[in-house]
């Protein structure tokens, strides 16, 4: 089987035996819950209930705030406590509803799905967009946005992301091994939105158990394909994804769809089913606990709004005290210093390390090696970028493409000075992008 890949590229320690062989455990929540208003790229949602309320399970309590946006509902029945901001784990401080869990869960009336082959083009963006699916992969961009191209019919692949390259990460991986059907029966619905695509299962070759048990699950599907790509970070990137299956490319001014190509990412897809299938809302995904600061390192099925403290304990506390904890990969993930904060749509994962080997290191003169050329996947240069950052150059920052900077980090990892590369062309591309929306 041919390796697909792209230009460029690391091979960081996965850290993946540490949770891929642990089964999907599900927990219910015991405290508080916590619901962001702010869970999505766009318009934050706006709350539907007050305090003192009572709620069910699967209950709308915000409503999307815009077209760009997502309603938000209850993962279980409680009492609204209060409607206050609340810190996540960027550190900010967001509006948030909270809800009491009185423990019961008891649940609303799902409306009667229909059968796909009856359903509409819009009805199926409909049920998408109602239940508040956005890109869990990290990015939370609202699905239904995403899928409602203006013209359907160039859409030549849909593509499935099942890569997970990034290191430590294993609920994608285990969501495919325990769950395929939900996969699969996912992108059908995303085809059945773009009447001349290909479905595409793009799997990284570290999953060989994978690919074959989608092979197996998807050889009676003439529409589906499922591809094993070269394993190499960060080859489920949205752009390196679109070559290494495709072999299109697109720039920092171009969508997918632009190129026929729309792509999700692995749970996103099985929120895809759940809303179209069963009329379900988005209210849990899978989010990866691990690192050599924890017991226990697990994959967690977690309702939305529970605190990260609970699933800590869930993985049996901590082993040592960690030295740094991250939300998501230590790739491209970031420090947080405050556990006391809500799971989301787009919680990923909690990576807690004994040591912080970055703090440790002093960066030092560029010594013009070029390793950092040699491994961008954007094929531009990092050192150039981000001593431009340094001096705060925007014009010359942006005329040598600075905007293209996927954020990857792989010239941080592989620069011998330790420079604070990416971070620094990352600072920059938000001060341009902050200027360009005003």
């Amino acid at each position: 089987m041919a390796k697909l890949t792209f230009a460029g590229g690391i091979h960081p320690y996965d850290g993946k035996d540490l949770s891929k062989d642990k089964p999907i455990k599900d927990i219910l929540p015991q405290g508080d819950l916590v619901y962001p208003l702010s869970q999505h790229i766009g318009a934050p949602a706006v709350a539907i209930v007050q305090k003192g309320d009572h709620v069910l399970t699967g209950q709308k309590i915000a409503e999307a705030g815009g077209f760009v946006s997502a309603p938000i509902y209850a993962t279980v029945s409680g009492t609204v406590k209060a409607i206050e901001p609340r810190r996540v784990v960027t550190g900010d401080k967001v509006m948030s509803i909270v809800i009491e869990n009185d423990g019961e869960y008891a649940e609303v009336d799902y409306p009667e799905p229909k059968p796909l082959e009856e359903m509409t083009r819009e009805e199926i963006l409909d049920c998408i967009r109602e239940a508040g699916v956005v890109g869990m992969g990290g990015a939370g961009f609202p699905t239904h946005v995403k899928l409602a191209v203006k013209e359907p019919e160039k859409i030549d692949y849909v593509i499935a992301n099942c890569a997970e390259c990034e290191p430590y990460l294993t609920s994608d991986y285990r969501r495919m091994i325990e769950e395929p059907e939900k996969l699969i029966e996912g992108l059908k619905v995303s085809l059945a939105l773009f009447p001349n695509a290909t479905g595409i299962l793009a799997v990284e070759d570290n999953k060989m158990d994978c690919i074959e048990l989608l092979k197996e699950k998807t050889k009676d599907e003439p529409r589906i394909l499922v591809k094993g790509l070269k394993t190499k970070y960060p080859q489920g990137a949205e752009r390196t994804l679109i070559y290494a299956t495709t072999k299109r490319q697109i720039d920092s001014s171009r969508l997918p769809a632009d190129v026929g190509c729309v792509v999700n990412n692995v749970d996103s897809i099985v929120a895809i089913y759940n809303a179209v299938h069963h009329r379900r809302p988005l209210m849990e995904r899978i989010v990866t606990i691990t690192g050599d600061a924890i017991n226990k390192p697990q994959n967690f099925r977690v309702k939305i709004g529970t605190n990260y403290h609970e699933l800590i304990e869930a993985a049996g506390g901590f082993r040592k005290e960690p030295a740094k904890i991250v939300s998501g990969g230590p790739m491209m993930g970031f420090a947080i210093f405050e556990l006391d904060v809500p799971t989301t749509k787009t919680a990923s994962a909690l990576l807690c390390m004994t040591k912080d080997e970055v703090s440790q290191l002093e960066p030092s003169a560029c010594i013009n090696c070029s390793r950092c050329l040699e491994v961008c996947p954007s094929r531009i240069m990092p050192n150039l970028l981000a001593t431009l950052a340094e001096h705060h150059d925007e014009e010359t920052f942006v005329k040598y493409d600075g905007m293209e900077c996927c954020e990857c980090g792989c010239c941080s990892f592989v620069c011998p000075a330790k420079r604070h590369l990416s971070q620094n062309i990352k600072s920059q591309r938000k001060i341009v992008l902050g200027k360009r929306k005003k």
